[in-house]
């Protein structure tokens, strides 16, 4: 039988979602919480990976068990033995072809800042004391909800078949003293949403205009982007499946 299994995380501690040689992740920890309680080798696999101090809302993974295998209060147990930053939230049984990676149709992420200093925010969002101009900001929303070719702020050297991603939305927000931006696709490339970020930041800060924005994506080339934001504000917010998915 296979399970999705629901689950958040602060990934300050973490070297990012996937196992690593000699190196703490998020993974590795939820594997070993796993194998512990049902008493044989779990192997989970996540909707996708999320890189060193991103964090998730809501990170979805699955699992195979043998039919005989009862999985009621698992989440309960989960969470009396995972570190505080982890915690499991919903199992769910799914048909047994069921990919927690490739059934997915949409994934959504949150990008937090915030302008003036805060210690609650620490490690969980972007301090960026800059003025921006948030109304231009969005104007690039367009943009890129129009794009589908991303290699200009994809990490360089990644092995992908394809920069082509559907962005089904994109908008900044004010939210009270923050600044948040919601981006949702089929797909993500690695580092292009920090990548967007920086370069949008450009845009708020009048460095350069919506053509050049457009340029800069039609150009593929990653030098001419923007920086790559801090990992701290990111957030994987949502993971969407088909329901036929679901037992």
């Amino acid at each position: 039988m296979r399970y999705f299994l629901e689950i958040s995380y602060d990934g300050t501690a973490y070297h990012g979602w996937q196992v690593q040689n000699n190196a703490a992740t998020v993974q590795q920890v939820l594997n070993d919480a796993l194998s512990t309680i049902l008493r044989q080798e779990i192997s989970t696999i996540g909707s996708g990976r999320t890189d060193t101090g991103v964090h998730a809302l809501n990170q979805v993974v699955h699992f195979d068990l043998p039919a005989e295998v009862q999985v009621q209060n698992l989440c309960y147990k989960l969470n009396r033995l995972l570190p505080w930053d982890i915690s499991a939230n919903e199992i769910r049984r799914v048909q047994d072809d069921a990919s927690a990676r490739f059934a997915a149709v949409s994934r959504s992420y949150l990008y937090r800042m915030h302008q003036r200093k805060n210690p609650f925010l620490e490690k969980r969002s972007y301090q960026y004391s800059f003025p921006v101009d948030l109304e231009a900001m969005n104007a690039s929303c367009e943009i890129v909800k129009q794009w589908m070719d991303f290699e200009s702020l994809s990490k360089v050297q990644t092995e992908v078949k394809t920069f082509q991603c559907e962005i089904f939305d994109a908008k900044w927000e004010e939210y009270n003293d923050e600044f948040h931006f919601h981006v949702s696709a089929n797909r993500f490339l690695r580092g292009m949403i920090r990548a967007m970020v920086g370069t949008m930041l450009l845009v708020g800060e009048g460095k350069i205009n919506l053509d050049t924005f457009a340029a800069i994506l039609e150009s593929r080339d990653r030098t001419r982007a923007g920086r790559s934001v801090p990992a701290c504000g990111l957030y994987l917010k949502d993971i969407i499946y088909p329901k036929d998915v679901y037992i």
